[in-house]
């Protein structure tokens, strides 16, 4: 096994799903923190790395990947003692990978990264309701997965948990989560903050919120 080190930033959710990963797999590695806010992605040094400029990147020996999802379906495949976290099993493979898409295009980019750019990088006061309703309209999905299912892809944990945790549990700081409108997705997150080493993901977590809620914004009506 060569030398794992992450590059990242906790209040990245993308960071923390990888950061789960690594603790569910009991895999040791060096952290280095990327500072976003500081535009440290973007120095010379970096660039040479990720000339995507984006967190998390690992690095495994010499072999450097980007995009949390690409890094925790290696990491299994690579170092997992079985394939619970992320199945051999071609359809039980094709949901989790759906949802690792879900998290990417819909929760990720669609509604939290699209609102935090406006609020956090781009100083909006005033933010269309719609971006609010996508956030309303990704808990209406995550109850809708979870009807029959204690978690996102099945009836035990997976790595669609790990990165859909990180992103849902960054959104409450825009949509706080109703546990009587969405039971079953409240009852996931509980589930998910019960894992021993859930604290790689809610420490980040209450940084983001944090800086959301110290940023001020209204919701245009």
């Amino acid at each position: 096994m060569g030398k794992l080190t992450l590059y990242g930033f906790d209040p990245s959710p993308p960071v923390r799903a990888v950061k789960l990963t690594l603790a569910a797999l009991q895999l040791p590695y060096e952290y280095v923190v990327v500072n976003l806010l500081n535009k440290e992605q973007m120095s010379e040094e970096y660039l040479k790395k990720n000339p995507q400029h984006t967190i998390p990147l690992l690095e495994d020996g010499e072999a450097r990947i980007w995009d949390s999802h690409a890094i925790i379906c290696y990491l299994v495949s690579k170092y997992g003692k079985d394939d619970s976290l992320y199945p051999k099993d071609l359809l039980q493979r094709a949901v989790v990978d759906q949802r690792l898409h879900f998290e990417s295009g819909v929760v990720f980019a669609n509604s939290l990264r699209a609102l935090t750019k406006l609020v956090l990088f781009m100083g909006v006061k005033e933010v269309p309701k719609e971006r609010i309703d996508a956030f309303i309209e990704v808990y209406d999905f995550m109850e809708a997965f979870l009807v029959d299912h204690d978690y996102v892809a099945g009836d035990h944990l997976t790595i669609a948990d790990f990165s859909l945790i990180s992103t849902i549990s960054s959104a409450v700081a825009y949509v706080e989560i109703d546990s009587s409108k969405w039971k079953k997705l409240s009852a996931w997150i509980k589930r998910m903050e019960e894992l021993p080493y859930y604290s790689e993901n809610s420490n980040g977590a209450q940084q983001f919120i944090a800086k959301i809620k110290s940023t001020p914004f209204t919701v245009a009506a």
